[in-house]
């Protein structure tokens, strides 16, 4: 890191360095821990965060990250032309190279992350060709560095950090950085929060089963609340309203909104997709649900999470659809073994930790 520092009246300057981590969610939380290892490591170090414009708001939760420069890209790729020509991209490319930084780092790995990588100013460091899913990418970087893609994410970007910076990877607990308002956290509260929307159709877990949990949960004195984001989330927090009319649905919030919520809850019943994530690193109780996706290598990271796995033959089987026994089925059968009866189980065991009472 020694080549980095620069002497400026006397006084070490700031180490400037970009992360281009663009997507998804959950992939964006799980960078969040490598900045303060970094910023422990290195005092004099700030970032700068390109990211997907609907993801902008996680980066600002890190206390060390200066700059959130928002992509598009989602958005671009359905009409790149009209987006050329009303100025979007090229405002986006100039708010990328105001800066020079003394190194950029890929932690996405992939041929659009590498291409606004080169993009911008700086020395560019990324993963080599045995560590990338899309091994072109490597041609982008000018320092290349070797991690397990077998490793659990947050180790894994963790990892890359302490090699692209040059320090020893410290041997403590993730901490993701997010700031949080205390002053408004309950304790007591008993509202359960139902993050329920996903896009793999093989981590749902069945309208029916979520149904039945709303009942009990209500049965046991807590208020259900539904948050959604697209038509398809709100017609599914629609049907579980029907059903269970105690239940409340949220407005349609932004990350930050949501974020509140979560602080003012006792925690979250999710499946494994990005708001869990986010409650998980909020250290909330949070209980993620797993068919397809295995929480050994992607899943959510928190001192109070717990991770529900079926005893199912091709759990992990990490495919976006479920083909059991070469059938189709739109519910992932290892999803459809999670009870509602399990799940209330857990949530009960959690209170008894954590002495709140059950109505």
């Amino acid at each position: 890191m020694g080549r980095f520092q620069q002497l400026r009246n006397g006084k070490t300057c700031a180490m400037k360095i970009l992360i281009i981590k663009t997507s998804s969610l959950g992939d964006i939380v799980h960078t969040l821990p490598a900045l303060t290892d970094a910023k422990q490591a290195i005092p004099h170090i700030q970032f700068d965060w390109v990211v997907e414009e609907s993801f902008a708001p996680i980066p600002t939760w890190h206390p060390f990250v200066n700059r959130v420069i928002p992509v598009a890209l989602r958005k671009w790729r359905k009409n790149p032309l009209r987006y050329l020509l009303d100025g979007s991209i090229y405002r986006f490319l100039k708010n990328l190279r105001t800066e020079s930084y003394d190194m950029i780092i890929d932690a996405q790995g992939l041929i659009k992350s590498a291409v606004i990588t080169r993009l911008a100013h700086g020395f560019r460091v990324g993963l080599d060709k045995k560590s990338l899913t899309e091994p072109l990418a490597r041609f982008a970087y000018q320092k290349k560095v070797t991690v397990d893609l077998s490793e659990q994410a947050v180790f894994r970007m963790r990892s890359v950090f302490a090699k692209a910076l040059g320090y020893e990877m410290p041997d403590t607990k993730p901490d993701f950085g997010i700031s949080q308002k205390k002053s408004i956290q309950n304790k007591k509260s008993k509202t359960i929060l139902f993050v329920h929307g996903t896009t793999w159709p093989s981590k749902h877990w069945p309208d029916n089963h979520w149904i039945a949990l709303a009942k009990l949960a209500s049965q046991k004195g807590f208020t259900v609340k539904l948050p959604w984001y697209n038509e398809v989330e709100l017609e599914r927090v629609k049907k579980i309203s029907e059903a269970c009319p105690k239940v409340h649905i949220l407005p349609k919030m932004s990350l930050d909104e949501i974020k509140a919520i979560m602080e003012q809850s006792w925690g979250v019943v999710g499946v494994d997709t990005g708001l869990s994530h986010i409650a998980a690193a909020l250290n909330i109780p949070t209980i993620v649900l797993y068919g397809p996706s295995s929480p050994g290598r992607t899943g959510a990271v928190g001192e109070k999470v717990i991770h529900l796995t079926p005893n199912f033959p091709c759990t992990y089987c990490d495919k976006e659809k479920c083909y059991y026994e070469k059938k189709y089925h739109e519910n992932a059968v290892c999803m459809t073994q999670l009870t509602p009866d399990k799940i209330i189980s857990t949530i009960c065991s959690v209170l008894s930790q954590n002495f709140i009472s059950l109505v």
